[in-house]
């Protein structure tokens, strides 16, 4: 036994690391697919298709194309809601649909990203964090929410004003910020900057 309980100990030690190194995996390639679809979102805003009619660019001004919301979700989180037109090609909302004109208001297509509680927990249940909601335009043009993924504790968006980039170029620069936990012992935070590529 005087032999046998240190490699034991030793033995429990690194599979309980192994499971933590797993689930930090885990958590980091959920995030990873999150900054790729805010990401893409942001790249996008803006967009106008040089096809679109004058009086469409027109009824379109008036709405902004990216808008960064502070503190409106889960445990302080930001939000994000972008607008753009849709391109010649295959456009894609933030959950993986085809965007179609049914699908825009006003001609924008509209994607969001914000943090709300867990869905479908029970209410007073423990939750590993909140959950990433995207928002977009179903074929009557009405706002739905789709989970996208749990284990997000939070989500920070801030606008990088005084980079260079931004000055010269006219477009924006945004450092997206992503809070994921397992509900346990880990909490994992991955920043992640993107740039606006259309706007005006």
């Amino acid at each position: 036994m005087l032999l046998l309980n240190p490699l034991l100990k030793t033995s429990a030690d690194l599979l309980a690391k192994q499971i933590q190194h797993e689930k930090s995996q885990a958590l980091i390639s959920e995030a990873e697919r999150a900054f790729e679809l805010i990401g893409r979102a942001i790249r996008m805003a803006g967009y106008r298709n040089i096809k679109s009619s004058q009086k469409t660019r027109n009824a379109s001004s008036n709405n902004a194309s990216i808008e960064v919301q502070k503190k409106t979700g889960y445990r302080g989180s930001d939000a994000i809601v972008i607008r753009h037109e849709l391109s010649s090609g295959i456009d894609f909302d933030c959950i993986g649909n085809i965007l179609h004109q049914e699908r825009t208001k006003n001609q924008l297509a509209h994607q969001g990203f914000s943090v709300d509680r867990q869905a479908g927990a029970p209410k007073g249940a423990k939750v590993n964090g909140g959950s990433l909601v995207c928002q977009s335009l179903d074929r009557e043009g009405r706002l739905q929410n789709t989970t996208l993924m749990n284990g997000v504790n939070g989500l920070q968006i801030e606008e990088l004003k005084s980079s260079t980039y931004s000055t010269q170029s006219g477009q924006k620069l945004y450092r997206v910020a992503l809070q994921m936990t397992d509900g346990a012992s880990l909490h994992l935070r991955l920043e992640r900057t993107f740039s606006t590529r259309n706007l005006p």
